[in-house]
């Protein structure tokens, strides 16, 4: 986990929330400054045939729960790989780790990250007012047009949506920072966290990370 400059880690803030607002079929959650876990992931990485039937089978539950287990299923799915993993190309990898750092500290606090083969996870807080919206469309834009230009090919890079979850305390933030940083080895693709090129676990390994 990361700590501050005094050696404590960091806390969730407990600034008024300014509440959930909906796009498309997912609800999002613009906290302000409070630490927010995001996953997004490439256009076509989950067939939309899947995405359905899935909404269907949970559609019974409270929506709260549907959600999180609808985005158990993605990630799950996603970990097998299948579909486009433009993500494996190191010169992508690389511009998408560079755009996820370029803003560090000035429109967000980044904690963790990981760009998977399909998908990206990253845990941080908002700063400045700056809505996870507009930091997402910034992340998906530029890297978008980079990754295009890499592999010679137009069209829709990142899938719309993606998902978000607001942390609630200390023991939430440590359960999503682990997740992130061991998602490569749930998936198979290394036996250590820093054995992934494109993630904060390497970093911290290599001591360019405060833990």
């Amino acid at each position: 986990m990361l700590t501050g400059e005094d050696g404590t880690s960091p806390a969730p803030s407990v600034d008024q929330p300014r509440g959930w607002r909906s796009h498309g079929y997912l609800p999002h959650f613009d906290g302000g400054e409070i630490p927010q876990a995001v996953t997004f992931r490439l256009a076509g990485s989950v067939p939309a045939v899947k995405l359905e039937a899935w909404r269907r089978q949970l559609a019974h539950l409270p929506p709260a729960e549907a959600e999180g287990r609808l985005r158990g299923r993605v990630e799950w799915y996603l970990d097998l790989g299948k579909g486009p993993t433009y993500l494996r190309d190191p010169a992508i990898a690389a511009v998408v780790q560079e755009s996820l750092l370029f803003f560090d500290g000035e429109r967000y606090r980044m904690y963790a990250w990981v760009i998977m083969p399909n998908h990206v996870h990253a845990l941080f807080t908002p700063l400045q007012d700056i809505g996870l919206g507009k930091i997402l469309h910034s992340w998906k834009s530029f890297t978008a047009k980079q990754a295009n230009r890499i592999l010679g090919r137009t069209g829709t890079f990142w899938q719309e949506e993606y998902f978000d979850r607001f942390i609630r305390n200390a023991r939430h933030f440590e359960r999503a920072e682990g997740y992130i940083e061991w998602n490569p080895v749930k998936a198979r693709l290394c036996v250590e966290p820093e054995g992934w090129p494109f993630g904060s676990a390497r970093r911290k390994a290599a001591g360019e990370m405060v833990v």
